[in-house]
């Protein structure tokens, strides 16, 4: 144990733990500062002094942690009792009354009054205190389990780390609700620097505050303006109120913690709700936050418990949504837009509308399998609407105002960039190019190349993937390869010792398995699994490039689509040309041994069908192909064995038409020699 400060020193080391949280909270929350910039600095500094000196006394909870800390690999799970259930939504004056009506029955009253609160279109969060200090937080999740991001809450700055007595002593335990957000202004600022970094900007201030709140790095999250509204309070340990109004206008701000302020509003019937809520959309391009509607709750909270809950939302609480903002244009053309994974995506052009205070030009329609569902086509009078007041999309085509000139629109045979082959998932859904030099997808292509699951070449990330693909020095993936120490030094943030570094990475990369180097050419559809599936069922990349689809498709696990995608890859010239190169340049892909060395099934097919008892069917292919076998879907006169289990039907009788050898379980095992290995 390290040396401990004095009573006196300790004392000092509260004092300023409280006063820079009461100056956070005045500033934040109250945005009523009493003491300058520099005075609140020099409180921090000389806590942090004190700290440096007695660094046992350091608490998580001390104002000078907000800061973050070292990243974390995932985020454990929180188990959420009560559920955090979500509200029932309704859209018209008729639905609230008829909530009013519901809820009087239930209770047997004559009248309820209620509040009225803003609806934050944020991420939903649950907090724990214990004994006044700051434990835990989670976010919703699938509202029984959520996600651990305590130390991400930390760097909030409108959440107090530790609560105040003044009024009221905090309970041994206290959970409250509410909801992490980004304002407006707030939003386009970290945009305007993003942009600036040569960043990609966030598409909404909700998508910013979830992406900043689920940062691994805590350091990131403590970089980004967000802020939290409390709105519920569920558990306080042996104490109790009677009313919410109570709970959000006193109980919650004397803890310090901020609840719906001046924007909330108590309603003694739900006439007056209906008012606030007109109120309420007409300010809504005023204030400055996400709003997108009210949420009304009984204001009484022992009826909250006589009411109870459905299954998936609370009966004493409705959110009343604001009507979406629509608007109808017309589609002046399609265009197809290659994102950076390869996706085609149609993106429709329009005649310029504005919805809800934005001039809209062009929208997203998601993927051919939308368009087709839709039927939207050129030149298509279409209904438009702004999702969560922000992304705008095609609600619907008006098929009854078409004049004849209407344009259908076909999936592209070629990709619009590079014109190389296009792989067409069977539901429409993904369609995408396969070209490995294509130059809108080059910046993901190369950074996944360069992934630890894939070619493992430490150092490549994003954005030196990105700077490489900028300065035009890699234009396709064994570029990389060739690059001098001189061109990785002109890089940013490479000197002369991590040039070299990379270039020993490079090097080792090119010993590398069959299995990583198929997932790293990034063939669509196919995965670590399937990489491994046709790694084991070909053993030599050379072997792999000259199937064709008929034997792909004769590998078990291996579907049409997936066929057809790897049969599309290995068959474009500019591909073969791309992976010629990189043989050239020494990428060794090692062989699988079992499949060359004369595995005892080398030359083996075999066919399962009907149950298997003893391993999965997963299992028991993987310990053919691991012996050089082929495991097959269909029986031929190829085939070699069929190993039947309880319930096989057409192919054990294909099998005995044939007259191929056919094995049950245990005779399979003794075969492969299983129960020896065992």
């Amino acid at each position: 144990m390290g040396r401990q400060p004095d009573p006196k020193t300790w004392e000092t080391i509260q004092r300023l733990r409280r006063e820079i949280e009461d100056h956070d909270y005045r500033y934040y929350v109250l945005d009523d500062p009493i003491i300058s910039d520099a005075e609140y600095d020099a409180l921090v500094r000389q806590l942090e002094t004190l700290e440096a000196e007695y660094p046992d006394v350091v608490t998580p909870n001390s104002p000078t942690q907000r800061v973050g800390g070292p990243p974390r690999e995932a985020f454990p799970q929180v188990t959420h009792s009560p559920p955090m259930l979500s509200l029932r939504a309704v859209h018209s004056d008729d639905e609230l009354a008829a909530f009013d009506v519901r809820c009087r029955k239930e209770l047997d009253v004559d009248r309820l009054d209620y509040v009225a609160e803003p609806k934050y279109d944020g991420l939903a969060v649950e907090l724990m205190y214990r004994e006044g200090a700051f434990y835990q937080a989670s976010t919703r999740g699938d509202g029984v389990t959520g996600e651990d991001v305590t130390a991400n809450m930390r760097t909030i700055r409108t959440l107090p780390l530790s609560l105040p007595d003044d009024t009221y002593p905090p309970p041994e335990r206290l959970v409250v609700r509410g909801e992490v957000y980004m304002t407006k202004s707030a939003f386009q600022d970290l945009n305007r620097r993003r942009l600036d970094a040569g960043e990609t900007p966030f598409a909404n201030p909700r998508n910013a505050a979830a992406g900043s709140l689920r940062q691994l790095n805590p350091e990131i999250t403590a970089t980004r303006p967000l802020r939290v509204v409390l709105y519920q309070l569920v558990t306080a340990t042996g104490m109790a109120w009677e009313t919410h109004w109570q709970v959000l206008s006193d109980i919650l701000p004397a803890w310090h913690l901020r609840a719906p302020d001046e924007e909330k509003r108590w309603c003694s019937t739900i006439d007056d709700a209906l008012t606030y809520h007109r109120e309420l959309l007409e300010r809504r391009d005023q204030v400055d936050y996400e709003l997108d509607g009210m949420v009304l709750k009984i204001n009484r909270l022992s009826y909250w418990e006589q009411l109870g809950s459905r299954s998936r939302d609370p009966r004493w609480a409705v959110a009343v949504k604001f009507p979406a903002r629509q608007a109808v244009s017309r589609i002046v053309d399609i265009q197809f837009q290659v994102g950076r994974t390869g996706q085609i995506t149609p993106v429709a052009h329009l005649e310029p509308v504005e919805i809800g205070g934005a001039t809209v030009r062009r929208v997203s329609l998601h993927n051919f399998s939308e368009l087709k569902r839709k039927d939207i086509r050129i030149n298509d009078q279409v209904l438009l609407e702004r999702a969560g007041d922000v992304i705008p999309y095609v609600v619907k085509a008006f098929h009854d105002q078409r004049f004849g000139d209407e344009i259908p629109v076909e999936i592209p045979e070629r990709c619009p960039v590079c014109d190389s082959g296009v792989v067409i998932a069977d539901d429409l859904k993904n369609v995408r190019c396969d070209g490995l030099s294509c130059p809108a997808q080059l910046k993901e292509r190369l950074r996944h190349f360069a992934s630890k699951g894939a070619m493992d070449i430490d150092g490549l990330g994003q954005r030196t993937a990105e700077q490489l693909v900028e300065q035009g020095w890699v234009r396709e993936l064994p570029d990389v390869y060739v690059l001098t120490l001189d061109d990785w030094m002109q890089l940013d943030k490479f000197g002369a010792k991590s040039a070299e570094n990379m270039l020993k990475a490079l090097e080792a990369s090119k010993d590398v398995s069959l299995a990583r180097f198929l997932v790293a050419l990034g063939i669509p559809l196919v995965g670590q699994h399937l990489a491994d599936v046709l790694s084991q069922a070909f053993g030599r990349l050379d072997q792999l490039a000259s199937a064709s689809e008929e034997e792909l498709l004769a590998i078990g696990q291996i579907g049409p689509e997936v066929a057809r995608s790897v049969d599309q890859f290995f068959s474009n010239p500019d591909n073969r040309q791309v992976l010629s190169r990189l043989l050239e340049l020494g990428v060794r892909p090692r062989p699988v041994s079992s499949s060359l060395d004369g595995g005892e099934l080398a030359g083996k097919r075999v066919v399962f069908t009907g149950q298997l008892s003893r391993w999965s069917r997963a299992e028991a292919e993987a310990l053919v192909t691991r012996r050089g076998g082929r495991v097959t879907r269909s029986v031929s006169n190829n085939t070699d064995v069929v190993v039947a289990g309880p319930g096989a039907g057409s192919k054990l009788e294909r099998a005995q038409e044939l007259d191929v050898r056919v094995l049950d379980e245990d005779a399979f095992a003794e075969w492969i020699g299983a129960d020896e290995e065992s």
